[in-house]
């Protein structure tokens, strides 16, 4: 077991681990932990394609740090702009080594929807669905290429069923918490069939909770006690993009896939996150959802 903790940084966790040669696709590259990792694996040297909203804000990002980096614009919300990013990583022909798909929204406090979907469930699990298999022939075989996909421990507070198929717009019963967690099961289901998926071509693909940071964009819907109470026990944004680097590029875990992982450790996800006949299931109400929205 590795001596990483709860208060471990990104700097921390990649300390004397050389990435040159390596391109790496990041999502939600602007700000918090994105933008964190975007900093710490471009200064050990890999090429991060720096993936956000637009391109002028991909743009701004990329030019704060030092290293390496290609900006990319794919706004999660717009189908066509991940289609567009898909395209564009594919055409650029540039061999993607890692995967971090580390942009979402968080306890939206009112329902709102995209493409008759509730909308954290589009943004933060079906977007990457949607482009993570997109670029699928970008990642090269038994080369060690990595995905990594951040959830959340909130996934403890999804509906009973985990994923709710049947309320996959969130009309029949909204909560902001209930939504979020929801997106976050599928996500984490996600991991673990994409990671059977590929075992045969050597690509790992581990999913992980970053911890709480109140410090981060997404805590803007919170209430200000409890943001308060986050920023003042919770995770830096350093320490919280720790997890998501170490999976991305450390040794120690280049052959371990399906997993969950919090603080650098694998750990246990809720019973309806290991349901892999749901995860099935999802799979293919997800390739459904995006034959009939995206075209």
């Amino acid at each position: 077991m590795n001596s990483f903790t709860y208060r471990s940084t990104a700097e921390e966790v990649l300390q004397g681990i050389d990435l040159s040669g390596k391109t790496i696709l990041l999502t939600g590259c602007n700000s918090g932990l994105g933008f964190e990792s975007l900093r710490v694996l471009a200064a050990h040297g890999a090429h991060v394609i720096a993936a956000a909203r637009n391109l002028r804000t991909a743009e701004e990002a990329c030019a704060r740090v030092n290293g390496m980096t290609t900006p990319l614009a794919c706004d999660l919300g717009d189908w066509s702009s991940v289609k567009k990013a898909v395209a564009d990583t594919l055409s650029g022909g540039l061999q993607v080594d890692r995967v971090i798909a580390n942009a979402g929204v968080m306890m939206l406090p009112h329902l709102e929807q995209l493409y008759g979907l509730e909308k954290q469930f589009v943004v933060n699990y079906l977007a990457h669905f949607m482009l993570i298999n997109g670029i699928l022939d970008a990642i090269p075989r038994h080369a060690g290429a990595r995905i990594v996909i951040v959830s959340s421990d909130a996934h403890h507070r999804a509906p009973t069923a985990g994923v709710d198929l049947n309320n996959l717009s969130g009309e029949h019963g909204y909560g902001p918490i209930r939504a979020y967690g929801q997106s976050n099961v599928a996500r984490i289901l996600f991991t673990r069939a994409l990671a059977r998926r590929l075992s045969v071509d050597g690509i790992t693909v581990n999913s992980l909770h970053p911890g709480v940071i109140g410090a981060t964009h997404l805590s803007r819907h919170l209430n200000p006690l409890l943001r308060w109470l986050i920023r003042r026990f919770g995770k830096t944004i350093p320490q919280g993009a720790a997890t998501q680097c170490y999976l991305a590029a450390h040794p120690d875990v280049a052959d371990t896939t399906g997993q969950y992982f919090s603080s650098c450790k694998i750990a246990r996800p809720s019973r309806a996150a290991q349901d892999d006949a749901l995860g099935e299931r999802l799979w293919t109400v997800s390739e459904q959802l995006i034959a009939a929205h995206a075209g």
